[in-house]
């Protein structure tokens, strides 16, 4: 009885069953107060102090009795329930989808493991899968001429899986990485994803800097990630060929430069002078469907667009050949130069190379 106190959870040792210890009647009698609270008298010797309040499988603290002795006075009832509960846990709740997570999201993610300390640390690597799908994948590095795989396995929907712990020591065999990776769901049916391979180049000198890590919404701390797949979009990174550039580029100057060119350079203007023919046709291939109004508009438009591309060119003499006609044209040429243009002089142009329908303007400076 000096084993057993009040308060103490007891099971009883010839039939199923126990409670806690509520008093003694005697020596060699206790009380025990069921689920129910009925106060059972109850032999000490036919009780026995446990662990847990499960009376039928609890571990045993045997005190002055004997180990041996228990195990084979129980029941053999007693003994499956015990052994159902030495059973391991096989249930897994399934992975939880989330809304908008039907878009594949996959990303390629390394973490300092000191931040503090950038030019010793090592880092982890994760595949981070931020999608409702099962991502079956290979992380590979190139290695000569040909790949090593340094991680396979599957990432459950909207999870990360760690792949690897590395030092600095190894970056130069990560220059230049690969994920292959194929999406589905499981126990349902689902959008078919096209499989994926993605090639990376890895800039290994952002590793010794710290601001290169950042905040994202995948780890508690700082990480370097990079995009495998981004809504659906595999990533792109273009591997230039050192020689396939050198001869793109030769190609192209040899492309570009004129198999003809003209022995003398260009004439310039006669005397500086700039030549611009307002006649419709000069300005538009097809006049269908306009008025007299809309033409006249586009006219004045250029006429426009000229004067305002050379106002900073004092001096220069701009001709305007708008032809005899009705003068309509030539009149609204008029009323701009006085209106918008009053810095500039005019005059009809030279009769013997324009005839009747040309005005010179010449730009004295901004009004």
């Amino acid at each position: 009885m000096e084993d057993m106190k009040i308060g103490d959870k007891v099971r009883f040792l010839s039939e199923v069953g126990g409670g806690i210890v509520s008093g003694f009647q005697d020596k060699d009698t206790v009380l025990v107060r069921d689920e129910d609270g009925f106060d059972i008298p109850m032999p000490v010797r036919e009780c026995v102090v446990v662990e847990t309040d499960d009376y039928n499988i609890a571990k045993v603290n045997t005190g002055t009795h004997d180990k041996k002795k228990l195990v084979g006075e129980r029941t053999a009832g007693q003994f499956r329930d015990e052994d159902e509960d030495d059973r391991p846990v096989t249930f897994v709740p399934k992975p939880q989808e989330r809304r908008n997570g039907d878009k594949l999201n996959v990303f390629l993610a390394y973490v300092p493991m000191n931040p503090k300390e950038m030019t010793t640390t090592s880092f982890e690597a994760y595949l981070v899968n931020d999608s409702n799908y099962y991502v079956t994948f290979l992380y590979m590095s190139v290695e000569g001429t040909g790949w090593r795989v340094r991680f396979q396995g599957t990432v459950e929907p909207n999870t990360k899986l760690f792949m690897e712990e590395f030092d600095r020591s190894v970056l130069n065999d990560m220059e230049r990485v690969c994920v292959q990776c194929l999406a589905y769901k499981q126990e349902k049916t689902f959008l078919l994803k096209p499989a994926v391979q993605v090639e990376l180049r890895i800039d290994t000198v952002k590793f010794y800097k710290l601001h290169t890590f950042q905040p994202s919404d995948f780890f508690e701390d700082n990480a370097l990630v990079y995009d495998v797949v981004k809504d659906d979009v595999p990533a792109r990174t273009v591997f230039v060929n050192a020689e396939q550039l050198k001869d793109a580029l030769l190609k192209k100057a040899t492309d570009e430069r004129p198999v003809r060119q003209p022995a003398r350079k260009a004439e310039q203007p006669k005397n500086g002078i700039i030549e611009i023919d307002l006649h419709i046709n000069e300005l538009l291939d097809n006049t269908a469907g306009l008025s007299n109004k809309e033409m006249l508009d586009c006219q004045i438009k250029e006429f426009r667009r000229v004067m305002d591309e050379n106002l900073k060119n004092k001096g220069q003499k701009i001709v305007f050949i708008h032809g005899k006609g009705e003068g309509v044209l030539r009149s609204e040429l008029l009323k701009e130069l006085k209106r918008a243009y009053k810095g500039c002089t005019y005059q009809d142009a030279s009769f013997r190379e324009y005839g009747f329908g040309a005005t010179m303007v010449t730009i004295h400076g901004c009004p």
